[in-house]
C-alpha cells in the first residue's frame, strides 16, 4: 500500500484540545484493532497451509491412483477367443 492512500496522521496537540478520556479510548480502540489484525493475519496463514496440505493431499491421491492403474496389467493379457470350424 502506497504512503499516499493512508489517511494523514492527526496530531492531537497541535489540532486542539483533546480530553484525557476520549485519548484513552482512541488507544483502547488502537491495541484492540492491533490485536485483531495479529489475529486475522495468523488465521489467514493457518488457513493457507491447510489449503496447500488439501491440495498436496488431493495431488497425491490422484498421482497415486495414476501409477496404480498403470501398473495393472489384466487388460494386457486379454486374447481374442480363436474361430473353430467344425468340420466333420
Amino acid at each position: 500500500m502506497a504512503k499516499n492512500d493512508q489517511m494523514p496522521e492527526v496530531d492531537f496537540v497541535k489540532d486542539g484540545e483533546i480530553d484525557r478520556r476520549l485519548l484513552q479510548q482512541i488507544k483502547f480502540v488502537e491495541r484492540q484493532n492491533l490485536v485483531r489484525v495479529t489475529r486475522l493475519n495468523r488465521m489467514r496463514k493457518n488457513a493457507r497451509y491447510t489449503g496447500f496440505l488439501l491440495g498436496g493431499i488431493a495431488l497425491g491421491i490422484y498421482g497415486f491412483s495414476i501409477y496404480s492403474i498403470k501398473q495393472e496389467s489384466f487388460l494386457d493379457d486379454f486374447d481374442e477367443p480363436e474361430v473353430t470350424t467344425n468340420t466333420q
